[in-house]
């Protein structure tokens, strides 16, 4: 198995003993390297710091929440084509296509287990840019499609 040391991932949550446990999973089971942010804003400014490979997100946050951090993400071609996956427990159908239509690439519900977290990573690190772009697109799609 190839190491995952070089690849970077930003996990932004505002519950510090959730954030330590996805740091430590990734790092020791996916052998990711790790930076966190208990916030939205702090998480704006470490990735521009940091300039990391994928960042995971948490949507209810005080302050600048993971949508907010989303839009900005998105919103800045310097982080435009980052990978952007959400961790919440936010579990409708409505929230969850909300947060891919604001722009992440992967939805996760909590709890995730520190193995899931790992595969998901792998799946978005392997990812094409035009593998991200189709899969928004049908998204947006399958979102417009919905009755109200």
């Amino acid at each position: 198995m190839s190491s995952n040391a070089d690849y970077t991932v930003l996990i932004v949550d505002d519950n510090t003993d959730l954030l330590t446990l996805m740091a430590d999973s990734l790092r020791l089971l996916g052998d990711f390297n790790v930076v966190t942010a208990d916030n939205g804003a702090t998480a704006l400014e470490r990735y521009f710091e940091v300039r990391p490979d994928c960042v995971i997100i948490d949507i209810v946050m005080p302050g600048l929440d993971g949508y907010q951090l989303i839009h900005a993400l998105r919103g800045d071609a310097a982080s435009s084509s980052t990978p952007l996956v959400v961790l919440s427990a936010l579990g409708q159908q409505r929230d969850q296509l909300a947060g891919l239509l604001s722009g992440a690439d992967e939805y996760l519900m909590k709890p995730v287990t520190p193995l899931q977290l790992v595969e998901v990573m792998r799946k978005v690190q392997h990812r094409s840019e035009e593998e991200r772009r189709a899969q928004q697109l049908a998204l947006l799609e399958e979102g417009l499609a919905l009755p109200e």
